[in-house]
């Protein structure tokens, strides 16, 4: 068997995963996408939260991108777990092409993250979470409040501590700076 797999990647190169091997769950609202995401990824499946394209947008900022070939499997999942999406997209367009939500800011010693609408900003230095800012839920002053002075180390997740839209916007520019910054 492993032979004849050496010979059909010899003749015709490794599988890869094109763009449109690629599908986007579609969700009435950003709970359900919060929800969905930790059930899909608890079985390991490798997805991603983006904007959604302008094309498909029912109501919600956000869709999840998917590996196209696990469609079945993760529905089944997403099923079990009584959450079912609006729809779900093929990814065969450049127009269906999902936003994504970071953008990095890099102003020397600061670096700022955006992720939708929420910003993040770390000294580089020390590590020390210097502002937040962005959004408009009832949250975030909060979220600054329990964050701003702290090292990215010891903040408080804002997954445990935000309940908005802008809180997870917030934890999913943590977890990017995380990944910057510590890894």
């Amino acid at each position: 068997m492993g032979i004849l797999k050496a010979l059909r990647e010899k003749i015709s190169g490794p599988k890869k995963i094109l763009k449109n091997d690629l599908g986007l769950f579609v969700f009435e609202n950003t709970s359900e996408v919060i929800r969905a995401e930790k059930i899909i990824k608890k079985k390991g499946w490798k997805i991603r939260v983006m904007g959604p394209p302008p094309e498909i947008r029912r109501g919600c900022d956000l869709v999840i991108e998917f590996p196209l070939i696990e469609e079945l499997n993760i529905l089944r999942l997403l099923h079990d777990e009584r959450l079912t999406p609006l729809e779900v997209v093929p990814v065969n367009s450049p127009l269906l092409k999902p936003v994504d939500l970071f953008q990095t800011k890099d102003f020397g010693r600061y670096l700022m993250i955006r992720a939708a609408n929420m910003k993040l900003t770390l000294d580089k230095e020390t590590l020390v979470i210097v502002n937040i800012s962005g959004g408009g839920c009832p949250d975030v002053p909060f979220l600054a409040q329990e964050m701003v002075g702290k090292t990215i180390k010891d903040a408080p997740d804002p997954e445990d501590i935000g309940h908005t839209l802008c809180g997870y916007a917030l934890k999913l520019a943590y977890e990017e700076m995380i990944k910057q910054c510590l890894q």
